[in-house]
């Protein structure tokens, strides 16, 4: 993984729920680094990648590189005429992902994109559209949760009753900018969609699965460029604030200000209170002790427990997600579930108060 995540492909043990060829996937669209994991998850769980396609051929060798079995393809036509493919992954510029999804889905096919799945409320509506008529899956890599062994932990712990009834979670995002190595499109607002659509959507997710939420409302959501007035377009800074339709409440903040002298891209955390307990989990980093990221902190009736949780859980949405497409069902993820993640940070986007310094400077 690199130190800004745009490379982040965390490795598991194969853990494979199909035979070799029984689940033929390609790769697409290579704008973010996030699918080098969305393909490794898929293929530790018995997917074959058998296309890559994408527009610059260099990103393809490079693809290539970390998947040497899989062929370029000369277009994204050629992928979606093939009849053996039969879920495309892809990761394309934000504003992109839907029109993408729209021709995966229009072939025939399911669909896995990098968060965030859209960038406008247009987009969500169409997409919602295609796959109600197509039947087709739009799923999203919520990577902050679903390739993250403390995080899938914690989700075991709470469906276990270890902390009773989930009242509040608040999430920390923050990350590494390393501007040098970002694409242009990353500084431009129409294309990324804002710091709350994109980073932010890891953190609705997470608070509407582990709070077994079906809906939320956005009680207040900010934005702000506090330190980057080169990039004007660059919100560095969000926050929002949620309530969950059974009553639980969600505070997460996200930003692009981790200190160079962190040594991962950035030290996220969540902290979830339930009825009967706490969880705390350190994802990346447990900062100036260890090497390894995966630590889970629980407290309740029987005490204080501390898990170290590298390597020791692996990543079941990819399996999952694959007998899903294979079966038709929905136990990795609902499609009403992916849809309303997005609506949300939609919402927390559009209404965000624009901040910087200490004065507000408009109330969308």
């Amino acid at each position: 993984m690199s130190k800004d995540g745009m490379t982040y492909a965390p490795k598991g043990k194969p853990n494979p729920v199909v035979k070799t060829r029984e689940f033929t996937i390609a790769a697409a669209c290579l704008d973010h680094g996030h699918i080098y994991g969305m393909c490794n998850g898929l293929v530790e769980a018995g997917a074959t990648l058998k296309w890559v396609y994408d527009a610059d051929p260099e990103r393809v060798k490079e693809f290539i590189k970390a998947f040497p079995t899989v062929r370029p393809a000369a277009s994204l036509a050629e992928i979606l005429n093939d009849p053996e493919v039969k879920l495309v992954a892809a990761a394309a510029i934000p504003s992109e992902r839907s029109s993408v999804g729209i021709q995966v889905m229009e072939a025939g096919k399911d669909y896995f994109t990098d968060k965030t799945p859209f960038t406008t409320l247009q987009q969500l509506e169409e997409a919602k559209a295609v796959a109600e008529r197509t039947g087709k899956k739009y799923m999203v890599y919520f990577s902050e949760r679903l390739h993250v062994e403390s995080a899938v932990f914690a989700g075991d712990l709470i469906k276990q009753g270890a902390i009773g009834r989930v009242i509040q979670v608040t999430g920390f995002g923050p990350h590494r900018l390393n501007a040098p190595s970002r694409p242009d499109w990353f500084f431009i607002k129409e294309k990324y969609g804002g710091i709350l659509c994109d980073i932010g959507s890891h953190q609705i997710e997470q608070f509407l699965y582990y709070a077994d939420c079906a809906d939320a409302t956005i009680l207040h959501s900010k934005v702000g460029n506090y330190h980057h007035p080169e990039y004007p377009e660059l919100e560095d800074y969000g926050d929002a604030t949620l309530v969950g339709d059974n009553g639980a409440t969600f505070f997460f903040k996200v930003d692009w200000f981790t200190p160079d002298g962190l040594r991962t891209w950035g030290d996220g955390r969540t902290f979830i209170t339930g009825t009967e307990g706490t969880i705390e989990i350190r994802k990346y980093i447990d900062v100036a002790r260890g090497e390894t990221g995966d630590h889970l902190f629980l407290v309740n009736k029987d005490g204080e427990q501390y898990f170290d949780l590298s390597g020791k859980v692996g990543f079941p949405y990819f399996g999952q997600l694959i007998l899903d497409c294979i079966h038709r069902t929905e136990n990795a993820m609902s499609q009403k579930h992916v849809f309303k993640a997005a609506e949300l940070c939609l919402l927390a986007q559009e209404k965000a108060m624009v901040v910087s310094g200490h004065h507000a400077i408009n109330q969308r």
